[in-house]
């Protein structure tokens, strides 16, 4: 039986000082040897992931990370790597002897509260001592759960489990449709699957495979076909179907070929949706035209999928956009869960439809961006936008639809208005709004 993604586990991170039992907590609780344990400061290195099933609650993605507290050039290293856990965590558990507690242990639990993370104390090593009961009450005000362990030996990891199963975020146990909200039980989607060089032989990629399973759980039909196919199997078809999603490469083809009254979007469009804010990136989307010649572009990719020659983020989209802009633009690229500290010398941030990834990481992304004044896009956004068919795309999505037509009817700058001698400029668009990522995940 294939186990579930990545990207649909809830991602429960562990942290805390070298030496504190997160290994042997991660091992209690999984019932494996995940994870080395060692009496030595320091054992576990980069952070170490473990899925598995946690009944009732389902998939979860257990990551144990390098104590935050490592020292020397090689210990700073390993905490940027235990850093870049909080973005993807959508549950810490925040582990500590149970003798000791201090700054640093506060300073960890508010970097998780201020993310708005739901935490899990575990005071572990009870055998040695008990937590203090001035700390237990702090805990208890903020509701926070706190439980003793002794994981070494085993006792404690089932008040530890319950405490998970307790503190899951809502949002997770009501897990939001990719699309099955837009076309409805006993309707049907038509998902038109290219069938090309970055195609993986024998499968299909993972929004594909994810996006017909979502239709089958919404108990909708769904017919796959590829981009030439596309025309007879409309015509094929007694009634229209509800929708029509295209890989974005596709998209030209697929928009004509679709009758207009059809709506049509892309799988990256899809997924701005289901894990990341549609309408902040529709709204930075919009930036493009403000680029020119020279401007730094960062194509951010989730997956770490080797690049062939025609890699739509390496290539094509920096190609359309070049020719969009009339100009050379620079572009830098990341994969997996890289993402630069300094975004501010970007003027946009593209990033792919993360699929791969959490909805917390992504989040985590588009809010830094926010931070630091870059606007972010998609890569089915951009392609959309730069083709000239970005109204067609968003036709399924009512909210991001307004938001582009305000847009315009406000006046943001067109490539067709800077070419007649209009200057635009990231002050043109302070008319673009977006609710926070929080808000945004129901736009239909």
């Amino acid at each position: 039986m294939q186990s579930a993604p990545k990207s649909f586990r809830l991602h429960i991170g562990i942290f805390g000082r070298r030496n504190v039992g997160k290994s042997s907590l991660l091992n209690a609780i999984t019932r494996q040897q995940v994870s080395i344990v060692s009496g030595h400061a320091g054992t576990t290195t980069d952070p170490v992931e473990k899925p598995m099933e946690l009944l009732p609650l389902g998939p979860v993605l257990f990551i144990d990370t390098a104590g935050i507290d490592d020292v020397g050039a090689l210990g700073e290293l390993r905490v940027q790597k235990t850093l870049q856990v909080f973005e993807r965590t959508d549950l810490g558990v925040l582990v500590a002897e149970a003798g000791q507690w201090g700054e640093f242990e506060s300073d960890i639990l508010a970097a998780l509260t201020e993310r708005d993370i739901p935490v899990v104390v575990v005071f572990n090593k009870c055998d040695l001592g008990q937590p203090d009961p001035s700390v237990l009450a702090a805990l208890e005000a903020k509701d926070i759960p706190a439980v003793a362990t002794e994981a070494s030996a085993g006792k404690g990891i089932l008040e530890f489990r319950e405490a998970l199963l307790a503190s899951a975020p809502e949002d997770f146990v009501n897990n939001p449709a990719i699309l099955g909200d837009l076309v409805g039980p006993g309707e049907m989607a038509v998902l038109v699957v290219p069938i090309d060089k970055e195609a993986p032989k024998g499968r299909l990629i993972m929004p594909q495979v994810q996006s017909i399973r979502d239709l089958l759980d919404s108990d909708a039909f769904c017919m796959v076909v590829k981009e030439r196919e596309l025309r007879a199997a409309l015509a094929r078809l007694t009634v229209p179907p509800k929708l029509v999603v295209t890989d974005s490469q596709a998209f030209l083809k697929v928009a004509a070929d679709t009758p207009p009254e059809i709506p049509l979007t892309s799988f990256s469009i899809l997924f701005a949706r289901f894990h990341g804010d549609l309408l902040t990136q529709v709204a930075g989307t919009m930036t493009v035209d403000s680029l020119k010649t020279g401007d730094r572009i960062l194509v951010a990719e989730a997956c770490s999928h080797h690049p062939i020659g025609e890699d739509i983020g390496r290539v094509k989209i920096p190609r359309w956009l070049t020719q969009y802009v009339g100009g050379k633009l620079h572009f830098d690229t990341v994969q997996g869960h890289d993402f630069p500290p300094n975004l501010s010398e970007y003027k946009l941030v593209i990033h792919c439809g993360a699929c791969t990834t959490n909805r917390r990481e992504m989040l985590s992304r588009i809010l830094r961006c926010r931070q630091a004044g870059v606007p972010i896009t998609n890569y089915g956004l951009v392609i959309a936008y730069s083709l000239g068919i970005f109204e067609r795309a968003l036709q399924p999505f009512p909210a991001a639809l307004e938001l582009y037509r305000n847009a315009r009817r406000a006046g943001a700058p067109t490539r067709d208005a800077k070419d007649a001698g209009g200057k635009a400029g990231p002050a043109d668009y302070v008319c673009i709004s977006a609710p926070d990522p929080a808000d945004t995940q129901g736009d239909v």
